[in-house]
C-alpha cells in the first residue's frame, strides 16, 4: 500500500533532498517525470533538456538501488499526462495516495501549480542551500540596500570558510581586484572534463533530437556529466587543473578558449548532483594544501556562498512578480542575432555562437556582452529574461531572474546592483580579443564604423540621465559626456538613433 507520493523534480537530484528526508522508504512512492510542460514553457536548449532527462533517469535508478520505490515517466510514455500536476494526479489515482510530499520548487510558477493541486501537497523548504529563506529575510530586514558583499561576509563567518580566528584569510574579504587580468593568447587551459555519452545518455539524445530538434542550440557533441560520480570527477578535475588560474582570468574572454579556467559545474550544482558546501570545502582544501592561490579560491567560493545564495534570497524575498519588473520601461524586441541570425559584432557573434554550441557562457560573457548590449539597446527585460532561461544549461528562475532582471538589466531599480552594468566597447576590448578583426572599430565613437557599444553607451546615459546622474558610481561617466563638444554629442546620439532604428526594423547590425 502506498501512503504518500514523493515528488522529485529534475533539479532536485540529491539523495538528501527535503521531501525524501520526510518520506518513508517502506510505504511512500517516489514520482519522477519527464513532461512536456517543463520541457517547453520556454524553448530550452536541447543540451539542457538532455542533461536533465539523462540525470533524472540515472538518479531514479540510484533511488531504486537504495530501496525506494520509484514511478518514473519518460517523455515518450503513451500515458504521460504532460505536466507535473497531471502526473501526480495520475499516480495518486493508480495507487490511492492521498498526500504529496514535495521539496519547494525554485520557480514561483511550479510552486503555484502545486499549491492548487486537488491532492494536498506539503512543500518543504529546500535545505540544500546554506541560507534559508527565513534567514535571508532576517538579514535583509531593516536594510536600506541589499548588497551581496555584505551578505557574503556574513556567510563567510557563518560557514567558517576562509576564516582564521574570526578574520578573513589573507587579511581581506575580497580579492576581486586581482581577478581582472586579460588572458594571454597562448594561455594553457585544459577545459572542463568531458564525458562520452553512455547508453542512457545516447537514448535521451535520440529522444531530444526527435522532439526538440528545432530549438536554438546544438545537441551534439554532448559531454556533460549526468550522475553524481561524474560530477565529482568534474569538480576534482577543475580543482587540479583550472582552479590555480581561475582567479586571475575569471573575467577574461578569448575567442579560441571558450571555457578558459572556469569550472562549468554550475549545471551540476543547480541540478543537485553536487552540494555547495562540499564544493567550497574542496576548494578551500586546495588552498590550504598550497595547490591554488587565495585570490582564485576566494573568488570561486564567493560565487557559491556569496552570489548564488544571495540571488536565491532575492528571488524569494521579492516574490512572483519579480521577473516582470521593468523600471527603465524598456520595450524593444530582442534582436534576432540572439537566436543565431548574422551580426557584424564579433563579440556578440562569439558569445551567441558559444551559447548555441555549449549551452554555457561564463558570467562576464553573459553580463558584459549579451546583457550589456540588450540593456544599452533598451530591450524588454522580460524577453531578455526568457532568453537566458532558455539557452543556458544551469538556468532556473531562482538563479536566472535576479541575475538578468536585477544584475544585467537593472529592471528591478537597484535591488541587486548599485548601478547599471553598462560599458562601451573599450571594456570588451580590454578583457578580450573579440575586437580583433571585428567589422566595427572599437576606438570609433561616431561614423559608420563606430562600435555599436560605443554609440549605444552614450545614448543610454543620455536618455536615463535623470535617474543615474547622481549615482556616485556614475558621476564620472556623466562628467566625461559633458566635456564632449556639443556637436560631437549630437553626432553620437544621431548615430545611436540610426542604429536603434535598424534594430527595430530587424536589419542586420
Amino acid at each position: 500500500m502506498v501512503t504518500r507520493l514523493v515528488l522529485v523534480l529534475g533539479d532536485q537530484l540529491s539523495p538528501n533532498v527535503a521531501a525524501l528526508q520526510a518520506a518513508d522508504r517502506d510505504s511512500d512512492l517516489v514520482v519522477m517525470a519527464e513532461v512536456m510542460d517543463e520541457a517547453s514553457y520556454v524553448r530550452h536548449h536541447p543540451k539542457k533538456i538532455a542533461f536533465l532527462f539523462a540525470a533524472m533517469r540515472k538518479f531514479a535508478r540510484e533511488l531504486e538501488g537504495s530501496g525506494w520505490r520509484v514511478a518514473y515517466t519518460r517523455l515518450d510514455d503513451p500515458d504521460n499526462a504532460g505536466s507535473i500536476p497531471g502526473e501526480l494526479l495520475r499516480r495518486a489515482a493508480e495507487c490511492g495516495a492521498r498526500e504529496v510530499l514535495a521539496t519547494r520548487p525554485g520557480e514561483w510558477r511550479l510552486i503555484r501549480l502545486l499549491e492548487n493541486l486537488p491532492v494536498p501537497v506539503r512543500q518543504f523548504e529546500d535545505d540544500r542551500f546554506l541560507c534559508s529563506e527565513a534567514e535571508f529575510r532576517a538579514w535583509a530586514g531593516g536594510r536600506k540596500v541589499l548588497r551581496m558583499e555584505h551578505f557574503y561576509r556574513e556567510m563567510r563567518r557563518r560557514t567558517g570558510l576562509l576564516m582564521e580566528g574570526g578574520e578573513p584569510a589573507g587579511g581581506r574579504w575580497n580579492f576581486d581586484h586581482e581577478n581582472r587580468r586579460r588572458a594571454p593568447a597562448d594561455i594553457a587551459c585544459v577545459g572542463p572534463l568531458a564525458f562520452p555519452p553512455d547508453d542512457t545518455v545516447e537514448e535521451v539524445l535520440d529522444l531530444v533530437a526527435a522532439r526538440f530538434g528545432g530549438n536554438f542550440g546544438r545537441l551534439r557533441p554532448f559531454t556533460f556529466a549526468t550522475d553524481r560520480g561524474e560530477a565529482r570527477r568534474a569538480l576534482a578535475h577543475f580543482l587540479r587543473h583550472s582552479l590555480p588560474g581561475f582567479g586571475d582570468y575569471q573575467d577574461a574572454m578569448l575567442a579560441g578558449h571558450r571555457f578558459l579556467c572556469h569550472s562549468v559545474i554550475s549545471p551540476y550544482l543547480n541540478a543537485g548532483l553536487l552540494d555547495p558546501l562540499e564544493v567550497c570545502l574542496a576548494a578551500e582544501a586546495a588552498w590550504k594544501a598550497g595547490a591554488a592561490p587565495i585570490n582564485a579560491v576566494e573568488g570561486f567560493i564567493r560565487q557559491i556562498i556569496g552570489w548564488r545564495e544571495f540571488v536565491r534570497g532575492i528571488y524569494f524575498l521579492e516574490g512572483p512578480d519579480y521577473p516582470r519588473r521593468n523600471v527603465l520601461k524598456h520595450t524593444a524586441r530582442l534582436p534576432a542575432f540572439y537566436w543565431g541570425a548574422p551580426t557584424r559584432m564579433r563579440c556578440v557573434a562569439e558569445v551567441v555562437g558559444q551559447t548555441r554550441d555549449e549551452a554555457y557562457a561564463h558570467h562576464i560573457q553573459r553580463l558584459m556582452v549579451a546583457g550589456n548590449f540588450a540593456l544599452l539597446a533598451g530591450v524588454d527585460p522580460h524577453e531578455v529574461h526568457e532568453w537566458y532561461l532558455s539557452v543556458y544549461a544551469d538556468a532556473y528562475e531562482w538563479v536566472e531572474a535576479p541575475n538578468t532582471v536585477g544584475m544585467s538589466q537593472f529592471a528591478d531599480g537597484g535591488i541587486v546592483a548599485s548601478k547599471p552594468y553598462v560599458a562601451s566597447g573599450a571594456y570588451i576590448d580590454r578583457m578580450s580579443d573579440y575586437c580583433d578583426g571585428c567589422a566595427y572599430d572599437v576606438t570609433a565613437r561616431t561614423g559608420a564604423a563606430a562600435c555599436p557599444f560605443n554609440l549605444l553607451y552614450w545614448h543610454f546615459l543620455d536618455r536615463h540621465r535623470a535617474r543615474f546622474e547622481r549615482n556616485p558610481r556614475m558621476v564620472q561617466m556623466y562628467r566625461t559626456w559633458d566635456r564632449m563638444d556639443e556637436s560631437r554629442r549630437r553626432e553620437v546620439l544621431a548615430g545611436a538613433e540610426r542604429l536603434l532604428g535598424r534594430l527595430a526594423r530587424g536589419e542586420p547590425v
